[in-house]
């Protein structure tokens, strides 16, 4: 019988995920000394329950991205179904439930509209997603007048973004139910597993066999549902129906997922990690709203959230996008030395 591998703080330390929990606990201390009642019950719930909606495209993004592409139209696609939902609610008289679901459809559509012209018409996702990006937020805008929004929705609806159930917000229990299908899709299934090898490889995954079209075109149709879904929670959650829902989410739904580990090439990454990246930034932006005010160079400043917030995340995003290209480098100049060194 083999001997185990002794423990290795270094190995520990090296894996992805234990970093991301280092860096949330961080988080948590920081801003329980800096925030305003950081730490309390109601405050954790409102951390969850506030960006959820990034979260679901966090999620909804990943298999995206393992296969090497990239949607950016994702915030915009929540805009519009937010503003289809208002539509069908209070100028069509459709029930929330019947509204929700023809909304969550519409989306799966706008997703269709991307895998067609990235699947079938071989465009760059990166371009395709830029005009879908300005075609769905200009749909929502011509549909709202540029200034009309919805609201005066039923209490039934609204207890979905502002009630609890079991002690935690009810749209998590939904963000939950996703989380674990998109986690059971990409790691064990065939089809989920198929995300990685086509981001790997699309040629060898062409010549092994799989449906590479079909399989990326399903990725852009579940991203755009996930869109959907993401749009009637934010709906419920605001009591209104307008066309900026949204704004700056693809953003944060990318950051989420390159600094859980994925990679925005494709053909690696864990759903796992996407979660953990999601939490970093979801503390991240409570904390920064909990602090009334600080001095930098004995110069206070207050409104601390607006002027940090995106700062950091886009920080955020570049050093995760630096993170292995830097590791490779190290990896590389380490060989040499060791390579010269030897006799």
């Amino acid at each position: 019988m083999p001997d185990a591998k002794p423990f290795s703080i270094k190995a520990l330390l090296a894996r992805h995920e234990v970093v991301l929990l280092l860096v949330i606990a961080i988080e948590v201390v920081i801003f329980s000394m800096l925030g305003r009642k950081f730490t309390d019950g109601s405050n954790v719930a409102n951390i969850f329950r506030h960006s959820t909606e990034i979260g679901l495209l966090a999620l909804a993004m990943t298999p995206v991205i393992l296969t090497g592409g990239i949607d950016l139209s994702v915030g915009s696609m929540m805009g519009l179904c937010a503003v289809c939902f208002g539509m069908l609610v209070k100028d069509a008289a459709l029930s929330p439930v019947v509204a929700g679901a023809i909304s969550i459809l519409i989306g799966a559509m706008g997703g269709g509209v991307n895998a067609f012209l990235i699947a079938r018409l071989k465009l760059p996702p990166l371009i395709v997603t830029l005009g879908t990006f300005s075609l769905f937020r200009g749909l929502a805008e011509a549909l709202t007048k540029g200034s009309r929004s919805y609201s005066g929705f039923p209490d039934s609806f609204l207890a979905l973004g502002n009630s609890s159930v079991a002690g935690l917000p009810a749209q998590v229990w939904i963000f939950l139910l996703v989380a674990v299908g998109i986690y059971l899709l990409v790691h064990h299934t065939s089809f989920g597993r198929s995300f990685r090898a086509i981001g790997y490889s699309p040629e060898g995954s062409r010549y092994a066999g799989l449906p590479v079209g079909r399989n990326v075109s399903l990725a852009y149709v579940l991203a755009g549902a996930i869109a959907g879904l993401a749009a009637v929670i934010f709906v419920a959650r605001l009591g209104e129906a307008r066309a900026n829902a949204g704004i700056g989410y693809e953003l944060l739904a990318i950051t989420a997922v390159v600094l859980g580990g994925t990679s925005i090439f494709g053909g690696s990454g864990s759903v796992i990690g996407t979660l953990l990246g999601y939490v970093v930034i979801a503390v991240l932006q409570n904390g920064l709203k909990r602090i009334t005010s600080i001095e930098i160079f004995d110069r206070p400043i207050s409104n601390i959230s607006a002027e940090l917030s995106g700062m950091l995340t886009g920080l955020l995003l570049i050093v995760a996008l630096a993170v292995n290209p830097l590791a490779r480098i190290l990896a590389t100049r380490r060989s040499r030395r060791q390579a010269i060194l030897k006799p």
